[in-house]
C-alpha cells in the first residue's frame, strides 16, 4: 500500500516537471478589433483544449468546454476586464480554425502557394512598408473574390442592403490564408 502512495507521488512530480505543449492562437483567426492582451488571456484559458481540437476532437466539444473555461473565468474576475463576447470570438475562431485545419490539412498546403501567388505584390508591399495591413487584406480580399469571378467589384456604396450584393461564393480557408501571409510579412517587416 505504501508502495503504491509513493509511486502515484513520484508519477505526479515526474508529470507536473514535464513541460505542457500547448496550442497557441493562430493571429489570421484573431477578430481585428482585438488585443493582444485579450488573445493571451484567452490562450491562457484554452490552449489545453486547441491542443486536443489539433488531434482530432470535435468543435461542438471544444467550443462547450471553452465557452465554460471562459464563462467561468469572466465570472472569477480573472480576465483583466474582458468580457465574455470578446474572448469567445477569439476562441470559437481559433477552434474553428483549428478543426478545419485537422479535417483538411491537404486543402490547406495546396491553396497556400496558390494564394501567395495571387497576393504576391501585396505580401511585398506590407514587407516593405509601402503598405499597411489593413489596405493590403482587403485588397487580398479582393482579388480572392474575383479569383472566384472575375467581374467581381467589391461595393462600396455603404447604403446597400447587403442581401442584394453579389458576392461569389468563397472558401474561408482562403481567406485565413490570405490573414496569414500578410500578417508574417507585418512581422518580417516590423523585424527589420
Amino acid at each position: 500500500m505504501k508502495k503504491t502512495k509513493i509511486t502515484a507521488l513520484a508519477l505526479a512530480a515526474v508529470l507536473s516537471s514535464t513541460p505542457v505543449l500547448a496550442a497557441e492562437i493562430p493571429q489570421e483567426a484573431v477578430p481585428a478589433y482585438l488585443t493582444g492582451e485579450s488573445v493571451c488571456i484567452t490562450e491562457n484559458l484554452i490552449s489545453p483544449i486547441l491542443e486536443e481540437v489539433q488531434n482530432g476532437l470535435g468543435f461542438g466539444e471544444a467550443w462547450g468546454k471553452a465557452s465554460r473555461e471562459i464563462h467561468s473565468a469572466v465570472l472569477a474576475g480573472s480576465t483583466n476586464g474582458y468580457g465574455y463576447a470578446d474572448l469567445t470570438a477569439i476562441a470559437r475562431n481559433a477552434i474553428l480554425q483549428y478543426r478545419d485545419m485537422y479535417l483538411r490539412p491537404d486543402y490547406y498546403a495546396q491553396q497556400e502557394p496558390v494564394i501567395a501567388s495571387l497576393i504576391a505584390d501585396l505580401i511585398t508591399a506590407v514587407e516593405n512598408g509601402s503598405m499597411d495591413y489593413a489596405a493590403a487584406r482587403k485588397e487580398a480580399y479582393t482579388r480572392i473574390y474575383q479569383s472566384i469571378n472575375p467581374s467581381y467589384t467589391p461595393n462600396t456604396d455603404i447604403a446597400a442592403d447587403h442581401i442584394y450584393l453579389d458576392i461569389p461564393t468563397v472558401d474561408s480557408a482562403m481567406f485565413t490564408i490570405a490573414r496569414k501571409l500578410l500578417l508574417e510579412a507585418e512581422e518580417r517587416s516590423e523585424a527589420l
